[in-house]
């Protein structure tokens, strides 16, 4: 397990095969950090799936109106939505897009990114400068390379729980 070194600016995501710990930058992207620390304390994360998932390339998720896998759940719908806060302005940085990089997921326009993020499976350097950067996979991406792949996935995976380590 890996050491965490500031519990109010790490992130425990609980998979299927176990914990995904996740440093966030704070001194990078202030925004997206705030953001992902404000969604996973009000539960938002919980259950919401993984709605597209490439090999080597990346697995993205964090739809938390339309990718939570309760009753209802479409993974059509799924990467459609955000959360009902507002869009971020982009913070893009010199930060690389390395494997186990967290990068804000956003439509066409640089400033619409909300709740969806990915978790980069390899080196994806054509997104540096292009989508923001604001965390790191630090333990557990054996976990990450096993989600389920597809677009959308037949059998989608899910982040069971999302909790700031500072509140663990």
């Amino acid at each position: 397990m890996a050491e965490i070194k500031d519990p109010e600016n790490t992130i425990l995501m609980e998979l299927k095969g176990g914990t995904v710990t996740i440093e966030l930058l704070p001194k990078v992207a202030p925004l997206h950090v705030e953001r992902m620390k404000e969604l996973a304390r009000a539960g938002e994360y919980d259950n919401v799936a993984f709605h597209r998932v490439i090999d080597g390339f990346m697995a993205q998720t964090g739809d938390v109106a339309n990718g939570d896998m309760e009753d209802g759940f479409d993974i059509r719908a799924a990467g459609t939505g955000g959360s009902s806060l507002p869009d971020l302005k982009a913070e893009f940085s010199k930060v690389p897009h390395a494997r186990g990089s967290i990068g804000a997921a956003r439509s066409a326009s640089p400033n619409s990114a909300n709740s969806q993020f990915f978790i980069n499976f390899n080196e994806n350097s054509f997104l540096n400068g292009q989508y923001t950067v604001y965390g790191q996979v630090i333990d557990g991406m054996k976990l990450v390379d096993e989600i389920n792949r597809g677009e959308p996935p037949a059998e989608p995976d899910r982040m069971i729980s999302v909790k700031v380590a500072a509140d663990v």
